[in-house]
């Protein structure tokens, strides 16, 4: 039992915090084809508010899928592509998702409206991102946050309008400098700056191979591109076949198609989507001294017999006893944690110890 002289001391505890990663790549075989033919997967749900749609990695309605990721679309309603013409398709849900997301990501301006996403995360100006695709990971993938620098998304680009084609020509987006350069003006915490590179790249839009292309929020676990990706930022992007239906490009798709219509289109050029989840793992490490002087009796009935210590040959012997647990109490004496030991320790009055006990949480 616990008493003054084995009280811990703030010297005694210190607070440790351990990052755990887990690689999650998520291939084209999944995205799209696997569990069905292509747009009508069984394990791509679409909703009837129309507002999304999530990918899982098995058919949906089975108990042992697990949702992967959700794909959304929108714009702002300053966009050029968010008229009020009557062939335009779910104009208002559009831009209530970008606002939607564009208040949480990005939050308020000091005249309390909604800032846009921002190409390189400078809020005092900069080019705005007005045309989106919105990734939303699953927190089962996510964990804690993404990893910082893990982030890797291939898309097909090539111009032609045949699944089979598509990945003959590929880009690369990534959040390259996501270690060093990420961005703190976030409500929901850090994101980063996501870079596309390629030989398939607009050259004016690139600047040492790289073109800025979106932001990964880590926390949040959500990816937003801009759907320029798919026109001016690739040098055939005027001719790219994204909505393979009626072969027309993404400002005509973002305009004239429903989200689940858009997300289908992207997804499909999805070739290999992959990054690191973050578990971060909190533990309190306390470090038990046993001097000379204590636990050298143990309070095991099988210790004493006849009130003489069982343990003895000789009176004269050293008492020996030994450690097998250690218990942690709070300051009212209440057990609260209990620790084994891998095997016991022999103690007596010539032996001290220093006992590691670490809780994680």
């Amino acid at each position: 039992m616990a008493n003054d002289e084995n009280k811990l001391s703030d010297d005694d505890k210190t607070n440790i915090r351990t990052l755990l990663h887990e690689a999650i790549p998520i291939t084209s075989s999944i995205i799209s084809g696997t569990y069905g033919t292509y747009p009508n997967e069984g394990n791509i749900k679409n909703y009837s508010h129309g507002m999304f749609q999530s990918v899982y990695d098995y058919p949906y309605l089975s108990s042992s899928a697990n949702h992967i990721f959700d794909i959304t679309a929108g714009y702002t309603s300053d966009s050029s592509l968010s008229g009020s013409t009557v062939s335009y398709s779910q104009v208002s849900k559009k831009i209530n998702i970008y606002n939607q997301l564009g208040q949480i990501l990005m939050g308020y301006d000091a005249t309390g409206s909604i800032q846009q996403f921002d190409e390189d995360g400078d809020l005092s100006g900069g080019t705005k991102m007005k045309e989106n695709l919105f990734l939303t990971f699953s927190r089962l993938l996510v964990k804690d946050e993404i990893k910082k620098g893990s982030f890797s998304l291939s898309l097909g680009v090539q111009t032609g309008s045949l699944t089979s084609h598509i990945m003959n020509e590929k880009i690369t987006i990534s959040d390259k400098d996501g270690n060093s350069a990420f961005k703190v003006n976030s409500p929901t915490g850090e994101y980063g700056i996501l870079y596309a590179t390629g030989s398939f790249l607009t050259p004016s839009a690139v600047t040492d191979g790289y073109a800025k292309c979106g932001l990964i929020f880590y926390q949040a676990g959500i990816a937003v591109i801009t759907g320029s990706i798919f026109n001016s930022l690739l040098t055939n992007g005027s001719n790219l076949v994204f909505n393979r239906s009626v072969d027309e490009g993404i400002d005509a798709t973002i305009t004239g198609s429903n989200i689940q219509t858009i997300s289908d289109s992207f997804r499909r050029r999805i070739d290999n989507l992959q990054f690191n989840n973050t578990t971060e793992l909190n533990s309190m490490v306390y470090f038990c001294r046993v001097g000379h002087q204590h636990f050298n009796y143990s309070g095991n009935p099988t210790y004493l017999s006849q009130s003489q210590i069982y343990v003895k040959n000789d009176k004269n012997d050293l008492p020996v006893s030994y450690i097998t647990t250690v218990g942690l109490y709070d300051s009212d004496q209440q057990l609260v944690a209990v620790g084994k030991l891998s095997e016991p320790l022999r103690k007596d009055p010539t032996i001290e110890y220093t006992i590691r006990a670490r809780l994680d949480f």
